[in-house]
């Protein structure tokens, strides 16, 4: 989990590949209409996101037991809530950086629907992995090899 630009995809696949099992991208789980939309620097309403999270839980409990990693921005407390309603065992990596970092990788991106002018809304929306909540914390500034690296002592840990 994470604002866009951190990382969520290169990081996922990483520990997918450690871990052995299959990883899926939480953008081909969109809505031609979802992309369309932030393509466009309109960012997504809760509405927008309910069908959305539903396909990535759905994913998620498919995977129950044999395990799998999906990346998925999941900014809000009541969107992991919503992922946790159909996957009880989900545990999250929330992967962050500073402001600058991120808007610096974004601004970089290519070939990628989330525009820049977004990350402020994602900042703003984002609601921090919670005490309560199974996951780990994880900084993005180095190299996604040891952020993945970090990220999977993190959860061998929990």
């Amino acid at each position: 989990m994470g604002v866009t630009g951190t990382g969520k995809s290169t990081v996922g696949q990483l520990l997918a590949e450690e871990l052995g099992v299959p990883y899926a991208e939480a953008d081909e789980f969109h809505s031609p209409a979802n992309i369309e939309k932030m393509r466009s620097g309109t960012p997504l309403t809760d509405e927008d996101r309910w069908p959305w999270l539903d396909a990535i839980g759905a994913w998620a409990a498919s995977r129950a037991g044999r395990g799998g990693v999906v990346s998925c921005s999941a900014l809000k407390r009541v969107y992991r809530d919503r992922l946790r309603a159909a996957a009880p065992d989900l545990v999250l990596v929330h992967l962050t950086g500073s402001r600058e970092l991120i808007t610096e990788r974004q601004s970089a991106r290519e070939g990628h629907f989330m525009p820049a002018s977004l990350i402020d809304s994602q900042f703003a929306t984002l609601e921090e992995l919670g005490a309560d909540e199974a996951g780990v914390v994880v900084d993005v500034t180095p190299a996604p090899e040891e952020v993945a690296a970090q990220a999977l002592a993190g959860l061998r840990a929990l």
